[in-house]
């Protein structure tokens, strides 16, 4: 008796339990099974990415039977494969087409203004750094292509034209004035003139042919106030003055504003953003190294809907503001990487306040080199609601810490530590670390030299040995099953890890790894430069992690052809692997991959002094996804006279 099949409507709703990685292995086993990964509620937002070529040409033909989907062409030109491209975009997609980039382009005017009449479904325009559009100054200079792209563009909301170095205050205004509803406007990287014009020896008036003025932005932001809810303002010489000119725009609510690396902006002009803008949920200040703890008071006061903020970079911002920051009820999520000055006591103050505080699900504390003891109070307060810590290069995080993580973190997903160099298999297990015995001195004993106030140390005597040098007591048999008791603190109880970095963290072994790496959800791993593991760990985590996709093992001395062939047939999915100066590794592991992991797309064997640039050009015939092999200095080239 033939065992009956299951309706597609039975097998999509079980495909609806996986997650998109998992639910793309399953598409895979058979055609039932593909069409209902193809249903509607597993497509929105979906964006597919491709070069300019004659294969792609196809792809375009199969996308022509979806509803909605967005695109990201690369090199495109002015050759006619890449006219081509752009006819059959217009052909299959037109109005089912949401979203398009073209990044690293080089399109030609003509092409692009054949394309764009018959996207009348376009809500996002990507043209960042698409210079060959706006050098003439002529885009849209007739009136019957701009009539044709205002009728195609006028449901559009997003549009980035960031890194233009030729955009004008008459480029602009056409491009624009065919985009009537913008919510989102990302001018990022642009030349904008805000005060002065080095040309004219006077005020940027509002339709400059070589410049993008404030006056001509302020203008637009007149006009469309009612509908622009985002603004970019990245990495442009924008001042104080100019941001008060902005944030006061008659009937302007934004919701988002990024002045990443604005290097003089002031806290006065923080303080204005703040009064006028106080719906915003989303600041990005990272990098303007002039703001202190004023602007962080006047976020703290003035924001009360803000969810995401980024003070990255902020290098004059100290503990002083962080405890009522830590109080906005709404935070989710909070960047203080590369703050110098943060130890998290403030951040702790604020999360203990009884009245409602911040519910964060990202932290990110990188290179907060005073992070200590903080961490295992922050564990306590934040519970289950983060899913996002970045911890790198805090490098006097103790194994305490990660323990706390470990208990009181279960839903995080992403972790990173890379870099803790006090972080040992004791606090990737959740075990203390039994105390060393020490025997007391008789009075004899050769203390060894002896340093007085004139005295000092002339060169002849050891210097004092660094706390981070001292080697921890390695992990036995009978450790290992004590952990087995108490496994409740150790790493392996945070289930639902995606993202693990413990890039540099030196004194990690075999002995932890091969324990607790153990998620079968993971997806990046990162084990670079941690020279007591071998393929014993490779293996271990081939074995257990089976939804890896990119795994660096640079600078791993063990790690061998031996590992690479034990673990390889466990890594089908693996998109990106690196083993830079990995020595033990040579051209037979290329062969395993080759065979093993298909669809390899990043492979980084630099430095590999076995590996020959004959078995790389081979590799690069086999696999049909590979995209990027970094091969730098192999088949041990001479470092020095290569350089």
């Amino acid at each position: 008796m033939e065992t009956p099949e299951l309706p597609v409507e039975i097998i999509t709703y079980i495909l609806s339990f996986l997650h998109a990685s998992d639910r793309k292995e399953a598409s895979l086993v058979c055609r039932k099974w593909y069409d209902a990964s193809q249903d509607f509620q597993f497509q929105k937002d979906v964006t597919f990415k491709f070069p300019a070529s004659i294969s792609s040409l196809e792809v375009i033909r199969g996308l022509g039977s979806r509803s909605r989907c967005g695109l990201v062409i690369s090199h495109l030109d002015g050759s006619s494969v890449s006219k081509a491209v752009l006819v059959e975009v217009g052909l299959h997609l037109g109005p089912r087409l949401e979203s398009l980039a073209l990044p690293g382009c080089s399109i030609t005017e003509s092409s692009l203004l054949g394309l764009l009449p018959q996207l009348t479904g376009l809500r996002k325009l990507d043209l960042r750094g698409l210079d060959s559009l706006f050098m003439s100054g002529a885009f849209l200079s007739r009136e019957e292509h701009r009539q044709q792209v205002r009728w195609a563009l006028e449901g559009l909301e997003e549009l980035n034209l960031s890194d233009l170095r030729y955009l004008s205050d008459l480029t602009f205004n056409r491009l624009t004035g065919c985009t009537p509803r913008l919510q989102r406007l990302a001018v990022a990287g642009c030349h904008i003139a805000f005060e002065f014009d080095p040309y004219r020896g006077r005020p940027v008036g509002p339709d400059s042919s070589a410049l993008l003025s404030l006056r001509n932005l302020r203008r637009l932001l007149q006009d469309q106030a009612a509908t622009i809810r985002a603004l970019d303002l990245s990495r442009t010489s924008i001042t104080p003055e100019s941001l008060r000119t902005v944030v006061q725009v008659p009937g302007l609510t934004l919701h988002e504003l990024r002045l990443q690396g604005c290097k003089e902006l002031s806290d006065q002009a923080v303080e204005v953003l703040c009064r006028h803008q106080p719906s915003l949920r989303c600041l990005d200040l990272s990098g303007c190294t002039e703001l202190t703890n004023r602007s962080v008071g006047a976020v703290a006061s003035g924001l009360a809907k803000l969810q995401v903020l980024s003070l990255s970079r902020d290098w004059r911002v100290t503990e002083n503001g962080l405890a009522e920051l830590a109080k906005l009820p709404h935070l989710k999520s909070l960047d203080l990487s590369e703050c110098l000055h943060v130890s998290g006591a403030e951040i702790v103050k604020g999360l203990s306040s009884p009245q409602p505080r911040a519910q964060l699900e990202s932290l990110s504390l990188r290179s907060c080199c005073y992070i200590r003891v903080a961490i295992f109070s922050m564990a306590q307060l934040l519970g289950s609601s983060l899913r996002v810590l970045d911890l790198t290069s805090c490098v006097y995080l103790t194994d305490l810490s990660v323990r706390a993580i470990a208990t009181y973190l279960p839903g995080l997903l992403v972790l990173r530590l890379g870099w803790c160099k006090e972080v040992t298999d004791w606090g990737l297990l959740g075990i203390v670390e039994p105390t060393k015995d020490c025997e007391p001195r008789t009075e004899t004993e050769d203390k060894g030299p002896s340093f007085t106030r004139t005295f000092g140390n002339m060169g002849f005597f050891q210097p004092p040995q660094m706390p981070f040098q001292d080697k921890p007591r390695t992990v036995t048999d009978e450790d290992l099953s004590q952990f087995q008791e108490q496994e409740g603190s150790s790493v392996l109880a945070l289930r639902g890890l995606r993202e693990l970095d413990l890039t540099a963290c030196a004194k990690l072994t075999d002995g932890s790894l091969t324990q607790v790496i153990r998620f079968p959800d993971l997806q990046r791993l990162s084990l670079s430069m941690l020279p007591e593991i071998s393929d014993e760990s490779l293996a271990s985590v081939a074995q257990h992690c089976c939804s890896l996709t990119s795994l660096a093992l640079s600078r791993c001395p063990q790690i061998s052809d031996q590992g690479v062939a034990r673990a390889a047939p466990h890594m089908q999915r693996l998109q990106h692997l690196y083993l830079a100066g990995c020595d033990g590794v040579t051209d037979r592991s290329l062969s395993i991959l080759a065979q093993h992991c298909r669809r390899l797309r990043t492979l980084d064997i630099s430095m590999c002094k076995d590996i020959t640039i004959k078995k790389v050009d081979l590799l690069q015939s086999q696999l049909p996804f590979l995209e990027n092999v970094q091969c730098h200095f192999v088949s041990g080239a001479d470092l020095t006279l290569t350089l």
